[in-house]
């Protein structure tokens, strides 16, 4: 029997959805000036910076003054680990979440109620924009503990109303036999292992739709439009797109929802978003940039103009839907992640979008950045086909020859064999790698070029 399409989705608040954008921007100046006061009463590193700007009362700032002020790296949340950013009395913290960070040192935050409680508002946002409701059951399979991405959609879910089933990461045979008995209407996971999903439900003989959701919020990794084709139609659904990050809140930050134009629709009565260039000026909407998030009303470790590594595009709000929410793009990747290949600057997913581009090319590939021979790097992709049958020689040549029209430089393309690929059952694939003359182990993926 086939399973009825949503009508488009009501929003969930409108009074914050859909208010007047005036209306918004006074209701962000206030909640700005509020932060900016708790800052200062909290007497750590983002007071000192803040008073040797000149800041001395919330009433000393506005929006259009925001890009005067200092910001704040993860780098200083490295440097204050644990408990130096916190803002509220240590027995108001009801919980941590966090992220793993360089030498095994996490990124860890800290919540109080009134953190969780926006965290589950604006996630009841971002499910009900993808048509979510009272009678929805919302399959989680992100993983759960430090990492926000269970978490977060299990808290919007129980704002909502609706039923969370909450699976965690991996168990697939598991995750299939739910899918089947009890026929979610949402699946909550990174967008590779919706293509691992969908692979297996592929591999078990079940058609695409048949035993799937209507509707995916998938995030935690940069993903393209030609991913987005691809999970589509593995899983018979509808891919949305969503994003956040552990320092400001977690998922639901922004996501996409049906009427959204394939823009992410950004919360931003609670994080305030700029893009900025390398020297931090800002930019014109549509310019990529990275996003500085301003957390207008958390309360455990609020922050003010967090640079968050990550690069996209903002936009205003879409005619088409009744939101008059700011939206930003798809993630390009992260500051971090670009590749400077003989002074041609590339982000991984401009490279995800020409090879999905390609029908013949499956949903798994690597790209390594290969600078073991300093004077003369490489640009190397390992792609794999969707079926033995493709010619991998013409498929090569074309990829190489669509490649360097895209990005401007040469690369080393090879064409594996089915399964060949990274591949992950929780979480997210691993699609870049850096190789260098430092004399660390090989990787395991050389063999391939």
């Amino acid at each position: 029997m086939t399973r009825p399409l949503w009508a488009p989705p009501q929003l969930v608040d409108p009074d914050a959805e859909g208010c007047d954008p005036q209306w918004r921007r006074d209701l962000q100046q206030r909640r700005l000036r509020e932060l900016v006061d708790r800052l200062l009463r909290a007497e750590g590193l983002q007071a000192r910076r803040l008073r040797a700007a000149g800041v001395h009362a919330g009433t000393d700032v506005s929006l259009d003054e925001l890009a005067a002020l200092p910001t704040v790296r993860k780098a200083d949340l490295w440097e204050h680990y644990p408990w130096g950013l916190l803002a509220a009395r240590r027995e108001d913290i009801v919980c941590f979440h966090g992220s793993s960070g360089t030498s095994g040192r996490p990124t860890l935050v800290p919540y109080t109620a009134v953190d969780i409680a926006v965290w589950a508002e604006v996630m009841a946002r971002a499910l009900g924009g993808g048509g979510a409701d009272r009678s929805s059951v919302i399959q989680v399979a992100y993983g759960y503990g430090l990492f926000t991405g269970g978490q977060g959609v299990h808290h919007g879910g129980m704002r909502l109303g609706a039923t969370v089933l909450p699976m965690s990461a991996g168990m697939t045979d598991r995750q299939l036999r739910l899918l089947a008995d009890l026929r979610p209407d949402v699946l909550c996971c990174t967008p590779s292992y919706a293509i691992y999903l969908g692979e297996a439900l592929r591999a078990s003989g079940v058609a695409p739709g048949a035993a799937s959701p209507i509707v995916g919020l998938f995030g935690a990794e940069p993903w393209t439009e030609g991913m987005r084709q691809q999970i589509e139609s593995l899983l018979g659904l509808r891919a949305l797109d969503i994003y956040g990050l552990s320092e400001i809140i977690g998922p639901g930050v922004a996501c996409e929802s049906l009427d959204s134009g394939g823009l992410l629709n950004v919360a931003e009565d609670h994080f305030y978003v700029e893009a900025v260039d390398n020297e931090g000026n800002p930019v014109p909407d549509g310019v990529a940039g990275e996003l500085v998030f301003s957390t207008l009303t958390k309360t455990g470790m609020p922050l003010l103009r967090y640079r968050s590594g990550d690069i996209a595009t903002l936009h205003p709000p879409s005619p088409e839907s009744p939101r008059t929410l700011r939206r930003m793009g798809k993630l390009l990747g992260r500051a971090d992640d670009m590749l400077v290949i003989r002074g041609v600057n590339v982000f991984p997913s401009e490279i995800e979008a020409v090879l999905l581009a390609d029908r013949r090319v499956g949903p798994h590939y690597l790209i390594v950045e290969d600078r073991r021979v300093p004077t003369r790097p490489e640009l190397r992709v390992a792609v794999e086909p969707m079926a033995d049958t493709v010619d991998k020689d013409t498929l090569r040549d074309e990829l190489v020859a669509a490649l360097r029209r895209s990005l401007g430089v040469g690369c080393v393309v090879r064409v594996v064999s089915p399964g060949r690929l990274p591949r992950t059952e929780a979480g997210k694939t691993t699609r870049l790698e850096r190789w260098s003359e430092d004399g660390r182990e090989p990787s395991r993926w050389q063999e391939l070029f």
